[in-house]
């Protein structure tokens, strides 16, 4: 990095979903715009921490960050490629991945959908504690530990 100069990546974040192709039609972007300047060897989780910062609502533990590359075609038609997904304080398989990995190519747009993690922690397949007969007419209670 200290040989490269670095590059103007500009960053589009929705909260819930991406933006839609028509928001990059005819020379438009959408309003929520960060700049970012990087290195091609930046990774994924980097880019999310950078965002973060600016959007300290995205802080909470399992929010969801979902990159995906929006670049135009021959005809200046907008198209997304997702890249990968990160989460905060959790590792995963698209933490490392970098803008060279994913084929940035200058000019580029990050479009970034960040979902608030799930109200509901629990695993889909977690059973009830188990029960245990308490005798009488009492029925079934929980056990006490």
């Amino acid at each position: 990095r200290e040989k490269t100069c670095p590059l103007l990546l500009r960053v589009f974040v929705n909260e819930g979903q991406h933006h839609l192709p028509d928001a990059y039609h005819r020379g438009r972007s959408p309003a929520s715009e960060l700049q970012i300047y990087t290195w091609k060897d930046a990774s994924l989780k980097e880019l999310t921490n950078l965002i973060k910062d600016v959007h300290p609502q995205a802080s909470s533990k399992g929010t969801m960050f979902n990159f995906a590359l929006a670049f135009p075609d021959r005809k200046g038609l907008f198209h997304f490629k997702e890249v990968g997904t990160t989460s905060v304080a959790h590792t995963g398989p698209d933490d490392r991945l970098t803008l060279q990995s994913v084929r940035l190519e200058i000019g580029d747009f990050m479009d970034v959908a960040i979902r608030p993690p799930p109200e509901d922690r629990a695993p889909l397949n977690r059973r009830a504690p188990p029960m245990r007969r308490s005798g009488g007419d009492r029925g079934f209670r929980p056990r006490p530990y």
